[in-house]
């Protein structure tokens, strides 16, 4: 511990509002009124956007959260004392472009900072001795990136902007499937002329898809399906860029390098966009609660009504069609139409009335898969980590490394697999993946001067520990002792610079945020949960057995990370069913 400073082991936290619209909710002289064309349930970025696309379509509209704050698992909170931390999700690039501009977001304060460089890996070796070790930064320069490659292999250096190309022709054909709703195969079988020409619109971009990919089209299936290791060994053959490229196919999943299906998952990390530059990422501005509140803000301008510490309890339905819902504290808002951004699990297995959910449906929800191997934990330091492979500067500034994503324990693929294979047999990883980001590194206003804000990653931390045995403060902070003292292994004083931290295991990330099994995702994004069978076979449209009720959030069609793709989509298809009532 610094001196002067003691541990600090936040549990709660304090929510902040952001640019011209402080709150984080209506007014204080907006009542929650007894009917609404719409309710969404759930404040998270997608029921926002859901809740701004269905106001601006001309439904009266009320968003119903249980929490304190909007934003779901893309909030800012004060858990220290000084210092501000998008404590779940913690970075940003899906977000649609359409979706920027269609509802303002930078007329509501959305800024954000780009990385460049973006990835950087210390490795341990030849750190004895007084050697320095060496390390590997990528960045949008390819003549820098290649340089840094070639440290490791001169064929890797000269294949890697070929690679970036490949992937790139990938991103660009799914790209516009993104935005649209699943083609429903049944309707082209047995819908009316209407459903079967709305089917064969959607099957149109899924053709156009393969026309982009051409003759190339089995390569990029391999992509999809096959493990990353198999495509990276094609690639490339240094150990550093491997395992450094494949922690973004398994980030968030608890898969290994070598599972088979974990390319799209990889996909998610290059298909996003900052300012027009594709597959950057960078930091929000005051925070990930930043984007929150400029879509609450974009929400509520158009007529949109948000309310915080409302808990749904029921949703209420009628001959099998929904019309409205009943809160935690009896009060019944009616609508004829609900968008439950919570998971699918959660909306039809606690929130749905069974009657009306056909057996073989609800036996799919159950079997969704919700497994998440993620642990975040969020630290307040007093200083920059200062790794052996980049030492700080004299000045205590940050260098460029600081702004990155730093890739720690990612020497080689065996490392990753071996951290997986651990957390199958219920063990937290005996030498956790680490993605380090210190977002204050480019913005200072998150933590007093000299101080900073650091972001955690890690994996792999199983929902049941072995044995059966659930998660405590023992554990907890056992795991994070242990994440510590890797951390100090690459940054000798990172320890004694700790200010305080917040340690976030599955079932925390489950029980604060709502996310299923801890899962950032809503459900692991493997092939046979994805496009058609999001979150199962027949119903990856937004809609449910219950006429009026859909789904919006992460566990929809295109899936996870803060992309807005499902709200956007989930509100687009709920105005159509509505217009035809």
């Amino acid at each position: 511990m610094a001196a002067g400073h003691s541990r600090w082991l936040g549990r709660t936290g304090v929510s902040l509002g952001f640019g011209g619209c402080r709150g984080s909710h209506s007014g204080a002289g907006v009542s929650l009124k007894r009917e609404y064309d719409a309710v969404v349930i759930g404040a998270g970025h997608n029921g926002l956007v859901a809740a701004a696309y269905l106001q601006k379509g001309g439904l009266k509209t009320a968003v119903l959260e249980r929490r304190h704050l909007v934003g779901g698992a893309a909030v800012t909170e004060e858990i220290i004392p000084g210092f501000r931390f998008s404590r779940a999700s913690y970075l940003l690039s899906l977000l649609r472009p359409q979706i920027y501009t269609e509802l303002e977001l930078k007329r509501y304060g959305l800024r954000v900072l780009p990385r460049d460089p973006y990835s950087f890996t210390p490795l341990l070796e030849d750190s004895q001795g007084g050697k320095v070790p060496p390390s590997l930064l990528l960045g949008h320069n390819m003549a820098e990136t290649q340089s840094q490659i070639a440290q490791f292999s001169a064929k890797d250096a000269e294949t890697f902007p070929k690679y970036e190309a490949f992937m790139r022709r990938l991103v660009l054909a799914i790209d516009p499937l993104l935005d649209t709703c699943p083609v429903d195969v049944a309707a082209l079988g047995q819908g009316s002329l209407r459903q079967r020409l709305g089917a064969l619109r959607g099957l149109k971009s899924l053709l156009s898809a393969g026309f982009v990919l051409g003759k190339d089209l089995p390569r990029y299936y391999e992509v999809l399906t096959a493990p990353i290791s198999k495509i990276l060994d094609f690639w490339f053959e240094s150990e550093p860029l491997k395992a450094t490229l494949a922690t973004d196919a398994v980030i968030g999943a608890m898969a290994g390098p070598h599972t088979p299906g974990n390319g799209y998952v990889l996909l998610h990390h290059v298909m996003g966009e900052i300012e027009g530059h594709q597959g950057a990422w960078g930091y929000v501005m005051g925070g990930m609660g930043a984007v929150s509140q400029a879509l609450a803000c974009a929400a509520t301008a158009l007529g949109a009504e948000i309310f915080t510490e409302k808990l749904v309890a029921q949703i209420l339905s009628c001959d099998g069609k929904v019309h409205g819902v009943c809160l935690q504290d009896g009060t019944e808002v009616k609508s004829c139409l609900v968008l439950s951004n919570a998971s699918p699990q959660h909306t039809f297995l606690d929130l749905s009335p069974q009657e009306f959910l056909p057996p073989e449906f609800v036996q799919r929800i159950s079997q969704f898969d919700t497994r998440s191997p993620v642990t975040k934990i969020n630290v307040a330091v007093d200083q920059l980590p200062n790794f052996l492979a980049v030492p700080n500067t004299s000045d205590g500034h940050p260098s460029p490394h600081h702004q990155c994503s730093i890739h720690l324990n990612c020497e080689d693929m065996g490392t990753v697999q071996q951290a997986f294979e651990d957390a199958c047999q219920g063990t937290p990883s005996n030498r956790p993946i680490i993605e380090m980001c210190i977002p204050s590194a480019l913005d200072p206003t998150l933590a007093p001067p000299g101080c900073h804000v650091i972001s955690l990653f890690t994996q792999y931390t199983p929902y049941m520990l072995a044995g059966g045995k659930q998660w405590d403060d023992q554990e907890r902070e056992a795991y994070a002792d242990q994440v510590f003292d890797w951390i100090e292994a690459y940054a000798p004083g990172f320890k004694a610079s700790v200010i305080g931290r917040d340690i976030l295991t599955p079932p925390d990330l489950e029980r604060i945020f709502g996310l299923p099994g801890g899962n950032i995702f809503h459900g692991a994004m493997s092939l046979d949960q994805l496009y058609f069978a999001r979150p199962v076979p027949s119903y990856s449209n937004y809609r449910s057995p219950i006429q009026g009720l859909y789904l919006c959030g992460s566990g929809t069609h295109p899936g996870g990370g803060v992309m807005g793709a499902a709200g956007r989509n989930a509100a687009k298809t709920a105005l159509g069913d509505f217009k035809k009532l």
